[in-house]
């Protein structure tokens, strides 16, 4: 059993990672609505004008302007109503001087009218309207075109798609649409302890916490989770699993990073790919691997839960991000001063889980076994190598 190497900067392992990820290239058509935070293949070009005609964005009534310049409340405006258009419906009549359409809002301006006046600005009599305000040609009107014009570029390649860009696909009269694939990554549970949840634990026996919270990461990153069957610590069946696992877009190992007797996983990594690095100088996570085997980017993670789910957040996160061709996250972060001191580790960064209280900030980490640690905190702070950070000190926290 080879013991870690060399332990390599966070940085250093970021960009090795980096290197070796490759977006996704497969493409699948989609209908619009499972398209939500799907990214778009090809440019889309408008190929109706939005909207595709004049419209009222009031109820009232369509009016010639220049015949209501002088409408007030003590001396209305009287029109003759000709024709009512409702939403969906096309004005019959042209509108000529002296005379008034009543218009929904959203439907089809009548030709001869350049300007809407609110319902509530009149008073209709049979079939005369007086008019109390004067209208200003365009006054509440959405003119065609005003939104998209026909042969626009309206979303590039590229683009992921939120609500309003599904809204712009479906103002073309759009019902599918090409996106990349989410990449698919499965998730090697490892170690003679680990059980699944929902049976029942014997002696000497945890559940698998790993799995679970990976998944989610990989969900929350763009990609699709698969666990693979728990795999004991022999050499054998860990093969035969990471042989079934490169199957897929990525390898995401839970367990057997470590040095000890039983964790074969460098050994493994080593005689069936290139290891890029094995260990990294932070804590919790120091044990975490890398390798490319085959083609595909395989990445060892700790097994305690803590340390798993840190390096999911630092370094698997932004990589299937990558991969699904979706942007970088944006992490938010918020000013705060320590609760309390607390101290860094000998030669590593820490990332230590902090709950936030008022303006202040306090540790929750207990140890990296303990899945609390990350669960009942808001984020992080880093702590640089062999330093001591003292009550009262102002820091950052970057929120998970």
């Amino acid at each position: 059993m080879k013991p870690i190497g060399t332990l390599v900067p966070l940085e250093t392992a970021t960009e090795l990672i980096d290197k070796a990820i490759q977006p996704v290239e497969r493409t699948e058509t989609l209908p619009i609505d499972d398209a939500l935070g799907r990214v778009l293949v090809a440019n889309v070009t408008a190929t109706h004008s939005a909207p595709p005609f004049d419209r009222a964005t009031m109820d009232g009534y369509a009016v010639i302007s220049s015949d209501t310049p002088s409408a007030s409340l003590q001396k209305p405006v009287a029109l003759e109503v000709i024709e009512e258009v409702f939403a969906g419906s096309v004005p019959k009549k042209k509108l000529s001087v002296g005379e008034a359409i009543q218009i929904a809002t959203g439907a089809h301006m009548p030709s001869g009218a350049d300007a809407v006046v609110m319902v509530e600005e009149t008073r209709r009599n049979g079939d005369v309207v007086n008019i109390y305000k004067a209208a200003a040609t365009g006054n509440n009107i959405t003119l065609k075109d005003s939104d998209i014009n026909e042969g626009e570029l309206i979303l590039k390649s590229g683009t992921v798609l939120d609500p309003a860009k599904i809204g712009v696909l479906a103002s073309q009269g759009l019902k599918e649409v090409t996106v990349y694939v989410k990449p698919i990554v499965a998730i090697m549970p490892t170690g003679e302890e680990i059980v699944p949840v929902g049976h029942r634990l014997k002696e000497g026996q945890i559940y698998d916490i790993n799995s679970h919270t990976m998944a989610a990461v990989v969900r929350a990153s763009g990609g699709i989770p698969l666990v693979l069957p728990i795999t004991g610590d022999v050499m054998d069946s860990l093969k035969t699993s990471m042989e079934n696992a490169l199957a897929y877009d990525m390898v995401v190992v839970s367990g057997g990073s470590s040095v000890g007797e039983k964790d074969f996983l460098s050994e493994l990594l080593a005689s069936m790919g290139e290891v890029k690095f094995h260990g990294v100088k932070l804590k919790p996570g120091k044990p975490t691997a890398f390798a490319v085997i085959k083609g595909k980017p395989v990445m060892g993670m700790p097994g305690y839960p803590t340390s798993c789910l840190i390096n999911a957040y630092l370094l698997l996160a932004p990589a299937l991000r990558k991969m699904a061709r979706l942007p970088a996250r944006n992490k938010a972060e918020v000013a705060a001063k320590l609760g309390e001191s607390v101290r860094g580790a000998t030669g590593r960064v820490m990332f230590l889980p902090v709950r936030l209280g008022g303006d202040k900030v306090y540790s929750v980490f207990k140890d990296s076994g303990a899945i609390t640690s990350t669960a009942r905190s808001d984020g992080y702070i880093v702590v640089p190598p062999d330093a001591s950070l003292f009550e009262g000190d102002s820091v950052s926290v970057t929120l998970f």
